[in-house]
């Protein structure tokens, strides 16, 4: 059984411009104390042909964490556009924002990402080589996918051996 459950992910300055920091207000229940650190990612997907282009924006470890309801911000600076293939910068992708435990990853949260420009022209007829500068994301947030993933927590039962320190 799971020891900690998201119960609340609200994504902040959503639409923004493409070189804005992705900003996740994240509301977690943890059921009881843990005394080791929640690994928390936010990866971009840079492209749905090879995995190379995932790029994860920043790592944060909150912990040890108390038995209760606990509640953070979760910024995350914009993707390295070097990275993402020209074909791939506009339309639809997806931003994953994961949490481990002991380095065993327990739920993953998807959620669609749309780039495109916010000038009419620019849509129409957008140039060969993206000017991120003139683009906007807009995550789905009203849609996300979870994904959770049986973990093991580390419990020990009295008289039995740990394989941790």
């Amino acid at each position: 059984m799971a020891k900690v459950h998201i119960t609340n992910v609200s994504l902040l300055d959503n639409p923004a411009p493409y070189f804005s920091p992705f900003k996740f207000e994240i509301t977690f229940e943890a059921i009881e104390p843990l005394p080791e650190d929640l690994e928390w990612k936010i990866i971009y997907v840079g492209s749905a042909e090879s995995e190379e282009h995932d790029q994860v924006l920043d790592t944060v470890f909150v912990g040890p964490v108390p038995e209760g309801r606990h509640m953070f911000v979760f910024d995350a600076p914009h993707p390295d556009t070097a990275r993402i293939p020209v074909q791939d910068a506009l339309g639809v992708t997806v931003v994953l924002l994961t949490c481990s435990y002991r380095a065993q990853e327990f739920v993953r949260v998807g959620y669609y990402v749309n780039n495109d420009y916010t000038d009419p022209e620019l849509k129409e007829n957008p140039p060969e080589m993206p000017q991120f500068d003139k683009m906007q994301r807009n995550i789905l947030a009203s849609s996300p996918r979870v994904t959770r993933f049986k973990i093991e927590w580390g419990d020990v039962k009295p008289g039995q051996a740990s394989d941790r320190p």
